[in-house]
């Protein structure tokens, strides 16, 4: 059930001036127990030179003093707007501030990351220059625990289905940001947005990350809202899966947020791996099974990322200790790609570890080199997590 709502807009009758030309952009900010955090990305959302924002920060249940920070910070802020419900997790959080938001168009922000003043301006001006375009992403920095940038370009590292393709497979056309919107800071100015038809290339793996994006909210009522059904991981790349199928997409070829690593809090640990491979493969499954006449890849790929998929598994539920269920999806794996020396020797070993039990479960961590896994975080990064 939803609570009290604690704040509404009203900016007629506050001192803010906003063009009425400027279009109305909808920010859903999920929240849970982010008291420590939640307000350094509210003001990043509020300091966007592109002012006419209004920001639903919809907290799922928090138990911490969340929604005390933000009744004391921002109660005489007309463009926030904080609602209350159970706990339902992130996806019926989004979808909560969805159905509330008025917007022409609607920005997804995690209540960890953090935005550049300009990041909203850059992506009005995409869409400017391709009004073909249902949505816009864009490049990220990721920073630690301290804020210290690890990473200045994180996006094809996050995302390691980058490695199947360049811009030329990915877009069709590109302009120079300083073409677009020349009143842009010289970082936003510089370089190129690109727009493009990627629905075939994102079954290869999520390519976009739900806070650097903006969407039209006529895109994003055809594609509907977040799956709550993926409570543990993958409804983000299951939703932009969806919003691809729809219509160009629009590239912000530069870092236009901060990507938070390395809390505790985060979904992205690894022991979440097993729940993300999971619904990579169901995804994947079930786009194929329903629009496989729409993917233009050749089969060689669409059969290595099957093979992926199932040896992400495999991998994952091993270190899980699922043995029965590494070894199927192993088996599968091979069964499509057989060519695969380092899947026959986790099929080994989980034979061995069946025969043996737990205590060889950490020397298959000190020799594993990490399984290419094509959606949500890279394997080489979870130390950051």
């Amino acid at each position: 059930m939803v609570g009290g709502e604690l704040f509404q807009s009203d900016i007629q009758n506050q001192s803010i001036r906003i063009p009425m030309s400027t279009p109305l952009v909808s920010v859903v900010i999920p929240t849970f127990n982010r008291a420590y955090c939640v307000c350094r990305t509210i003001d990043s959302a509020l300091a966007q030179t592109h002012q006419n924002l209004e920001l639903l920060v919809v907290d799922d249940g928090s138990t911490d003093d969340t929604e005390a920070v933000i009744r004391t910070r921002y109660g005489g802020e007309p463009r926030v707007r904080h609602v209350s419900q159970q706990n339902t997790g992130v996806s019926g959080a989004r979808n909560h501030g969805l159905r509330l938001a008025r917007g022409e168009f609607v920005a997804l922000l995690d209540s960890d990351d953090i935005w550049f003043p300009w990041k909203i301006e850059a992506e009005l001006a995409a869409f400017r220059a391709f009004p073909e375009a249902g949505m816009v992403w864009t490049d990220m920095e990721a920073i630690d625990p301290e804020g210290r940038v690890f990473n200045p370009r994180y996006l094809k590292t996050m995302y390691s289905a980058y490695r199947w393709f360049g811009s030329d497979d990915l877009f069709e056309r590109s302009v120079r940001r300083g073409d677009v919107s020349p009143n842009l800071p010289e970082p936003a100015r510089n370089g190129f947005a690109h727009v493009g038809d990627i629905h075939s290339q994102m079954i290869m793996g999520n390519l976009v990350h739900t806070s650097t994006v903006l969407i039209r909210r006529d895109r994003q009522q055809r594609v509907g809202e977040f799956m709550q059904e993926y409570t543990n991981g993958g409804e983000d790349y299951h939703f932009h899966l969806r919003t691809c199928r729809e219509g160009p997409v629009a590239f912000v070829d530069l870092p236009a947020i901060q990507y938070q690593r390395g809390m505790a809090d985060r979904i992205t640990r690894p022991g979440s791996q097993l729940k993300f491979s999971l619904s990579f493969l169901k995804t994947i499954t079930e786009e194929l099974a329903e629009h496989g006449e729409r993917i233009r890849l050749p089969p060689t790929m669409i059969r290595d990322v099957v093979s992926e998929a199932h040896a992400w598994i495999g991998d994952a539920a091993l270190d899980q200790g699922h043995r029965l269920l590494a070894l199927r999806h192993l088996i599968s794996s091979l069964t499509i790609k057989p060519a695969q020396a380092r899947m026959w020797q986790l099929l080994l070993l989980t034979f061995v570890l069946s025969a043996v039990g737990d205590g060889l479960r950490s020397l298959k961590r000190c020799w594993q080199r990490p399984v290419a896994t094509p959606e949500t975080v890279s394997r080489q990064d979870q130390v950051h997590v």
